[in-house]
């Protein structure tokens, strides 16, 4: 079967896109893009051919568009050419010269499809100039020419950054609007084409230069590999194939176990501690659940650790919150009230929060000696309800203070007690039945107060965070 006819088998096998779609082709001007033109072309497709000039190479950056233009020129195709800063815009966002392009061009494909692609930029683009040599209509979907050889050293690069499963399958035929139909066809192939159809292309200078990770893997590491296993790129070939078969079977476990697990709750996500403590492998499965919500593989063990701690501990991520609540993990956004909120059983000991930490204490007897000591309340149990709730004050909040009989809102007590706004800010409140029971640190409520007939006490303690060991 010619490479013609497995191109054509290959985007229908795999669904990439319909005969009638106008496709967007990413052109460099080098040979892949090149033989990825003629096939489409061959094809009968509708295309657009983008090409990106990132400044990077001199003359030859120029010759490179030029030829691309000539290109579409000879393909009456709609040509689309923009050219970037990109040694400036790696600067600017801390990138190496490969990531900053990465960047930038699928961030003009977006732009020319219309839409997201799918690949992660950041948030500013550099500067740069468009033009066209007739207007383009709305393509559907985006083409690259990658090939297999090139998945070959995605793979490799992937397992030596230890990006796991997914890594391991390598680039996808498919993924949102970015399409890669010469996935099947290795280099050779492409370049016997491209002889057979008297193709002409140029040649990008720093394709042999080993400095770049995939350089460096094409030229030396996979030829030392096959002086030792001749096979060993079709047999990592192979290895692509059953990697994504092996990424199914994952990720259908993965999802058993979410299914499980998650309880979605507003805009949190609850999990019984008990029942992921019983989750095999622990491991992965809590980094399947939390990367999700921007926590790192080594923030894995921490999480993991949470398990086993007081309510009030938590692991953050950029986003979001993971806190060990009772007999829960909850997974909320960071800044978010419901985050900053703890339930604390009748048998709990310890709490962990944001000001530090609380300790309770069960007392009897009639001989409690009382303490002048504003970090220790001394409470009546039996007027307790749990839960009790530990959270920060908000504006309408009142209780009674110590001695008084009528109530107080938190914020006229605060004036009074000469807060800063700086310290208002830091003040936390225990609550039982939606009544306050203590201002953590500051004067606990009058109608929780030991009496005579008080038999049996808690107390409560609080040990500021500068010190606590944490």
């Amino acid at each position: 079967m010619s490479l013609l006819q497995r191109f054509q088998q290959y985007i229908s096998a795999h669904h990439l896109f319909s005969p009638k779609d106008t496709l967007l082709l990413a052109v460099s001007g080098g040979i892949d893009s090149v033989v990825l033109c003629e096939l489409c072309k061959q094809s009968g497709y509708s295309f657009i051919i983008a090409h990106c000039n990132f400044k990077l190479r001199g003359a030859e950056s120029e010759r490179d568009a030029a030829f691309v233009q000539q290109l579409a020129q000879n393909y009456n195709v709609p040509l689309q050419v923009k050219e970037f800063d990109t040694e400036a815009y790696a600067g600017q966002h801390k990138l190496s010269i490969q990531e900053a392009a990465r960047e930038l061009r699928y961030e003009w494909f977006g732009e020319l499809l219309g839409r997201e692609t799918g690949v992660q930029k950041s948030e500013a683009v550099a500067p740069g100039s468009e033009h066209s040599t007739r207007h383009s209509p709305l393509a559907t979907c985006l083409l690259t020419a990658h090939h297999l050889d090139d998945n070959i050293e995605t793979m490799l690069m992937h397992f030596f950054r230890g990006t796991g499963i997914h890594g391991l399958r390598g680039m996808q035929p498919k993924q949102g609007s970015i399409v890669r139909p010469l996935l099947f066809a290795r280099k050779q192939e492409l370049k016997q084409f491209a002889a057979e159809n008297n193709l002409t292309w140029v040649e990008d200078s720093s394709n042999a230069l080993d400095k770049y990770s995939r350089n460096y893997f094409r030229h030396q590491l996979i030829p030392l590999v096959q002086n030792i296993y001749p096979e060993a790129e079709n047999n990592l070939a192979a290895n692509l194939r059953r990697f994504a078969d092996m990424e199914q079977l994952y990720e259908q476990a993965v999802q058993q176990h979410k299914k499980k697990l998650l309880e979605q709750k507003g805009h949190e996500v609850h999990i019984p501690v008990l029942k992921l403590q019983k989750a095999e492998p622990l491991y992965t499965v809590v980094y399947e659940i939390i990367k999700a919500f921007g926590f790192s593989p080594a923030q894995t063990e921490e999480v993991i650790k949470l398990l086993g701690s007081e309510s009030g501990r938590y692991v953050q991520s950029a986003t979001h919150r993971i806190i060990k609540n009772r007999r829960w993990l909850i997974i909320a956004p960071a800044q978010s009230e419901q985050a900053q909120t703890l339930a604390i059983d009748e048998d709990e000991s310890k709490v962990v929060f944001e000001n530090g930490e609380l300790a309770f204490e069960q007392l009897t007897g009639k001989n409690i000696q009382l303490v002048n000591d504003a970090a220790i309340a001394l409470i009546d149990r039996t007027a307790l309800q749990f839960p009790l709730l530990l959270r920060k004050w908000k504006k309408g909040d009142y209780f009674y203070p110590l001695g008084m009989k009528k109530k107080k809102k938190l914020a006229r007590f605060f004036i009074d007690q000469k807060l800063s706004l700086t310290d208002k800010e830091k003040v936390w409140v225990l609550e039982s039945n939606k009544k306050i029971l203590w201002v953590v640190g500051l004067r606990i409520d009058d109608r929780f107060k030991l009496t005579e007939a008080t038999k049996q006490v808690l107390k409560i303690q609080l040990v500021k965070v500068d010190k606590l060991t944490r």
